[in-house]
């Protein structure tokens, strides 16, 4: 007895992206679907696998999400089939038999440098719009981008071993845009222009105000749509510290916008307002080239402290004494010698016998010659 081949579904990550593109929450995404947020959010990070009538309706919807953003960001649509596993084609289907080494195809194997470039691919473009709400400044959030994947690309081992390797890079981009150290270079001091909708203007300097953390946490959460616990976890925060600081960002923003107090309009609003900026990010040869640059310009810094750490020792080595050599103690008093005292003023008899010395001839009184008796 054969089974019906299931409905092919793109990977986790494929299918978070696809439901940011599509500017769905998990809650809204579990509503149409018809199952509860947290199956959703099992299914994103590749904890389970929808089976059933379920799969196909959420390969659907992903598959109607695809289509409807392709015109509009060709570089993030991708095939969906391109990154899937080749064990969730067949639905219950024995997994084959494990091949030997020497009888996989080389041509299925990622070079590190391809694999790298497939998950820029997936993560830049969206990451540096969310920068963008974060930091309200365009090239800082490209900067902030490219400086998080030249970190990834220098440990790229680690960061290919991760189970979210694209939270990694997200964290590790949020965490250089909201540095304190930016405000001292003088290319960020003056504000950049804002955008042309005053309702986004709006938005943008009521997020701009919120603290960092606050900030932050309500873009992870409305923005990119991750749930309360992976939002605490990605901010090394608590869940009761997340949720608090989730809390005081809301109430904030429809302070200032009651339009927005709407959870889902938020959402949607942070949505338009990232997407209208029409941020790009660079090309991933160029991110690699400059992270090797980067790390070959440290490279040689370390080295040439430590050829001038070596210098610096030998030297000091070189000219140091080679024996003990005491310190000149201070003076002390001798007893029984009188101290040296300043000549006072000259008495009458020393003043005659001055003026005596003076009248003599200079070469002294005459010589007086021995007589032989």
């Amino acid at each position: 007895m054969t089974q019906t081949p299931a409905v092919p579904l793109p990977p986790p990550e494929e299918r978070r992206r696809l439901r940011e593109a599509g500017a769905l929450t998990q809650a809204q995404l579990a509503k149409r679907v018809g199952v509860s947020r947290e199956t959703v959010r099992a299914w994103e990070s590749g904890r389970t696998t929808p089976r059933g009538r379920r799969r196909e309706a959420y390969a659907q919807l992903l598959l109607s999400i695809a289509d409807r953003t392709g015109g509009q960001e060709p570089e993030e649509v991708h095939d969906m089939t391109a990154l899937q596993h080749t064990a969730e084609s067949t639905a219950g289907a024995p997994e084959p038999p494990p091949e030997r080494p020497s009888e996989r195809p080389s041509e299925s194997r990622l070079t590190p440098a391809q694999a790298f470039d497939a998950l820029y691919a997936f993560c830049a473009p969206a990451l540096v719009r969310q920068t963008f709400l974060l930091t309200g400044r365009r090239e800082l959030a490209r900067e902030s981008v490219e400086r998080a994947f030249q970190h990834a690309w220098q440990r790229w081992p680690e960061v290919a071993r991760d189970r979210d390797p694209a939270g990694w890079v997200r964290a590790a981009a949020y965490e250089f845009a909201l540095s304190p150290w930016h405000r001292f270079r003088p290319r960020y001091r003056h504000p950049e222009p804002p955008p042309s909708d005053a309702f986004d203007r709006a938005l943008l300097d009521v997020l701009l105000r919120l603290p960092p953390p606050q900030r932050r946490t309500l873009v992870l959460y409305d923005g990119v749509g991750l749930d309360l616990p992976e939002t605490a976890a990605e901010t090394e925060a608590s869940t009761r510290a997340a949720a608090n600081r989730l809390m005081h960002a809301r109430t904030a923003v429809a302070a200032r916008l009651p339009d927005l107090s709407d959870p889902a309009a938020l959402h949607r609003r942070l949505a338009e307002l990232a997407s209208t900026e029409r941020l790009r990010a660079a090309k991933p040869t160029v991110v690699r080239d400059g992270s090797e640059r980067r790390a070959r310009f440290w490279t040689r810094a370390a080295i040439a402290f430590t050829v001038a750490l070596i210098g610096t020792t030998a030297l000091t080595l070189r000219t140091a004494p080679t024996h003990y050599e005491p310190p000149v103690p201070p003076g002390s008093t001798v007893r029984g010698v009188p101290p040296r005292m300043a000549p006072g003023p000259l008495s009458e008899k020393e003043r005659e016998l001055r003026e005596k010395l003076r009248k003599q001839l200079q070469s002294g009184p005459e010589r007086l010659l021995p007589q032989v008796t």
